[in-house]
């Protein structure tokens, strides 16, 4: 097959892209995971001032997906008729404001109320910068723009806790609680970048000043082509895929994925500081420690398996790591702990840079868009029973441990599921064709 040449113009438009809108989209990114994650380093103080039992924060932290879940689909449409400009910016700013009153929570119900305004507030962001992406980009530039769009949700991991750590040492200033402190300044630092993002991002290739008329017509004509081909395909109903065995089967294996995913994310601050006399920027530092092993084993992991014929062994290879890494954290000393938390992220994050080219691989043309949508919705749904399941165990057994369990017997249980995914795209069993959906795209804990 002969290699596809691509115009001049069209390259340099898309370089041209990649260096004036990448970098604001990835500190976006960046501040959207932070401030999604930040409340697991405040657990104590909430419980302390405001009354926040385990169970309550379980249940508030994984309260975010509810809102996220129900106001994604809606989200994206609005960004469609709004352009991204424009809501991608409302997005962020919107998500500060809530951070902001997040500083003013005086009891349970202003904590439950607020992480489900702020799931609401952000919903869509992730999918809505990719589907961005496929406004300006053509097919064969895109993967190299979500790979590097995608570093800045790796690179929120090994952030959040030492710059949340650090916020937290500003307590007693002023008389005010560092808990407060922190949510009030990730907030403001949110919306000021919001305001920036809608000086900076362009909604309509034809509306770029940067771009030549030569460069606006030779990329928009290669992304009219790719449009034109994705109208072509089938749609078929979630409802149907619902109950396919391929979608089915990959549900499940994210579902347990996205259980661990979040259960470390949420629940890592506390662990970490059952080691004991460490200040908050020195927890927020150990924090950091699993999600740096984990980013370098998945793009290591990335790196070599991605000539790889069939993944289905190293995600399982990936699973069981994880589910010993959380057995053992329930083992030890808290140092030891830390060791095999760091053991489960590693895991956890290698399997889900696994996951969704097996995922794509294993269905059939005809569902792959609509079927990785569901996975993604009702997989992710994980981030509200994770948090919410640690929380109640928490406070009815006083350990972790139970929720450690619990973990560690998913993972196990979803390599079962790997092993009954099928290995390569083949003919589908055949949907009955519906009306079109909604295109969403994928994200990953």
């Amino acid at each position: 097959m002969s290699e596809v040449v691509v115009p001049d113009a069209e390259r340099r438009a898309v370089g041209k892209f990649l260096r004036r809108m990448l970098p604001i989209l990835v500190l976006m990114l960046l501040i959207n995971q932070m401030d999604r994650t930040n409340v697991g380093f405040v657990q104590d103080e909430l419980r302390a001032d405001v009354g926040v039992s385990a169970t309550a924060y379980g249940l508030g932290a994984g309260l975010f997906f509810i809102g996220y879940a129900l106001f994604e689909v809606p989200s994206n449409m609005y960004l469609e008729r709004f352009g991204a400009r424009v809501w991608l910016t409302r997005i962020m700013i919107t998500w500060g404001a809530v951070i902001v009153a997040m500083c003013f929570i005086q009891n349970v119900t202003m904590f439950y109320a607020l992480r489900f305004l702020l799931g609401v507030a952000e919903a869509g962001f992730f999918p809505g910068v990719l589907l961005y992406f496929t406004q300006w980009l053509p097919d064969s530039s895109r993967g190299r723009a979500s790979a590097i769009f995608l570093g800045g949700s790796a690179t929120a991991y090994i952030v959040t806790g030492p710059i949340t750590g650090a916020l937290l040492e500003l307590h007693g200033l002023g008389g005010i609680a560092g808990w407060r402190w922190m949510f009030a300044l990730e907030g403001v630092f949110s919306i000021v970048v919001g305001f920036v993002a809608g000086f900076f991002l362009v909604s309509r290739i034809q509306d770029a000043r940067w771009l030549t008329q030569e460069e606006k017509d030779a990329l928009g004509a290669a992304v009219a082509r790719d449009e034109e081909a994705r109208s072509r395909a089938p749609r078929v109903s979630r409802l149907k895929l619902l109950v396919h065995p391929q979608v089915a089967l990959l549900t499940t294996v994210f579902f347990a994925m996205a259980l661990t995913g979040y259960a470390i994310t949420f629940w890592l601050p506390s662990l970490v500081e059952e080691i004991g006399g460490l200040s908050p920027f020195q927890v927020g530092l150990l924090s950091a420690v699993p999600w740096i092993c984990a980013v370098i084993a998945m793009y290591t992991v990335s790196h070599f398996t991605d000539g790889a014929p069939d993944r289905r062994p190293y995600l399982a290879v990936a699973l069981v790591l994880s589910a010993t890494g959380t057995f053992l954290a329930t083992l030890g000393s808290p140092w030891f702990g830390l060791a095999a938390i760091t053991l489960a992220a590693v895991g956890g994050k290698c399997a889900a840079t696994l996951f969704w080219p097996m995922a794509q691989s294993g269905l059939d043309l005809k569902i792959a868009a609509p079927g990785l949508a569901v996975v993604n919705s009702l997989g992710n749904l994980g981030g509200f029973v994770s948090p919410t399941l640690f929380g109640y165990l928490k406070d009815t057994t006083g350990s972790t441990n139970g929720g450690l369990y619990t973990l560690s017997a998913a993972s196990l249980l979803a390599v079962c599921g790997v092993a009954l995914i099928r290995r390569t795209r083949a003919t589908a069993a055949p949907l009955p064709e519906a009306a079109p959906v909604p295109h969403r795209s994928t994200n990953s804990p």
